[in-house]
């Protein structure tokens, strides 16, 4: 018998491609296409693309180039190219890369499951081939964005903001924790929107509370959640409810408020000390975590400074800093880059060594106290875990040293710890 042809999905960027390509694979799968994890296995590679970033832009690039030349060797069949930087570039990039097969927008999983001569299974689209760790799994609550941030490329590639039906999202939640997820993470490119499109009001709380609800799932963590007017019985469904962790991921970008206004975020430096405030004093053990942009084409020294010096007070638990990228039709573009990216990436590092001894002062807090972990890995001498204060591959873990006792992956613990870095906790099996 001739094998079937197999098909390969590499998925570059963010946590919202990693679901797209899940769903993707669901629907490949529910329609008898064989797929694998190997793309030199495979006969069909789709690359599930990123256009966020001048450096996510380089990466997807340059991965056609390498699926190209593996077709060019006789490697590959077929060469399709799908997400977000094809959403954007479609033309150019068929003009300039006509090697490949096909191209396709964001979410296009009809379009790509009848290249391969299936149908689309519309009932079932809550379905996915998990390609994270079973017991922790990404729920992409809403598409789109509708912010005029003005650095920002994702309403060009995504479009305006578009919730996901709540009876849909408990559906495909309930299919997760049948699956063994334990764990789930709310995403979108603004999840404190959620709902205002088709409840006419944000819906967010109710959406939390309605999640909790599913068995199986005992931790729900809330990640890229808009500072703006932000929705206090949020807060409130946080601090009351125990399956939701603890824990906020809240995208601030700056303090100054000439930048802030530049940027066009619709908040005050003076507005997002409030909601800090806020958070802190409804959740006294909340985890926040932010990230900031520096060397946006306006950002003085002064204004950088202020940002230290409201990074040294506040203490957040994590943050990411990202270097400003010049991005064609955005708001920002006519600003020019005029900030030397050396400039940039070190206001980038004195950002996150005062971050260091905040994570240190933070970290030394849970010395010989009892807390729940996730366990995830075993790596040499320690199991790797995480607390209610750590979303995967961005925050730190808790490594707990391996004795007499196995522990199992995917299981929670609660572990007592023995010793800390800037990064990382240590600890022993209570």
């Amino acid at each position: 018998m001739k094998r079937k042809d197999k098909v390969s999905v590499i998925t570059l960027g963010c946590s919202k491609n990693t679901v797209d390509s899940e769903r993707l694979m669901r629907q490949l799968q529910l329609n008898e296409i064989d797929f694998t994890d190997e793309p030199n296995d495979a006969d069909t590679v789709i690359i599930n693309t990123c256009g966020f970033i001048e450096a996510a832009k380089e990466e997807s690039v340059n991965t056609i180039l390498n699926a190209v030349e593996l077709k060019k060797q006789g490697k590959l069949k077929k060469v399709i190219v799908a997400g977000c930087l094809s959403e954007r570039y479609k033309a150019e990039l068929r003009k300039e890369i006509p090697e490949v097969d096909v191209f396709f927008g964001t979410e296009d999983y009809e379009g790509i499951v009848k290249e391969f001569g299936g149908e689309l299974k519309y009932e079932l689209l809550g379905e996915r081939v998990l390609t994270t760790p079973s017991h922790t799994a990404y729920l992409k609550i809403s598409e789109g964005c509708d912010h005029p941030c003005s650095f920002c490329a994702i309403p060009l590639m995504r479009g305006g903001h578009k919730s996901k039906p709540m009876d849909e999202l408990v559906k495909e939640t309930e299919f997760l924790a049948k699956n063994n997820t334990k764990e789930l993470i709310l995403i979108a490119q603004d999840t404190t929107d959620y709902g205002k499109d088709i409840y006419g009001k944000k819906a967010l709380a109710e959406l939390l509370q309605r999640l909790s609800e599913v068995d199986g799932i005992e931790w729900i963590r809330l990640m890229y959640a808009y500072p703006s007017r932000f929705p206090t019985e949020v807060i409130k469904e946080i601090a009351d409810n125990p399956k939701i962790c603890n824990y906020i991921d809240i995208p601030l970008q700056h303090i100054s408020d000439d930048v802030l206004k530049s940027m066009r975020r619709g908040v005050t430096g003076e507005q997002t000390r409030e909601i800090i405030k806020r958070f802190r004093d409804m959740i006294p053990d909340i985890t926040l975590r932010t990230t900031f942009i520096v060397g946006y084409p306006n950002e003085t020294e002064k204004d950088f400074e202020q940002l230290c010096r409201f990074v040294e007070e506040t203490e957040f638990d994590r943050i990411g800093t990202f270097t400003f990228s010049v991005e064609e039709n955005t708001t920002s573009y006519i600003l020019g880059d005029p900030v030397p990216q050396e400039e940039k990436e070190r206001r980038k590092e004195v950002l996150m060594e005062i971050q260091k001894d905040i994570s240190l002062k933070k970290n030394s807090k849970f010395l010989n106290k009892e807390i729940k972990v996730l366990v995830e890995a075993v790596e040499g001498d320690f199991y790797i875990s995480r607390s209610y204060r750590d979303a995967p591959e961005v925050d730190g873990e808790v490594l707990i040293r391996r004795k007499n006792k196995e522990l199992n992956i995917g299981e929670f613990y609660n572990v007592k710890i023995n010793d800390y870095n800037e990064y990382d906790l240590f600890a022993d099996i209570t």
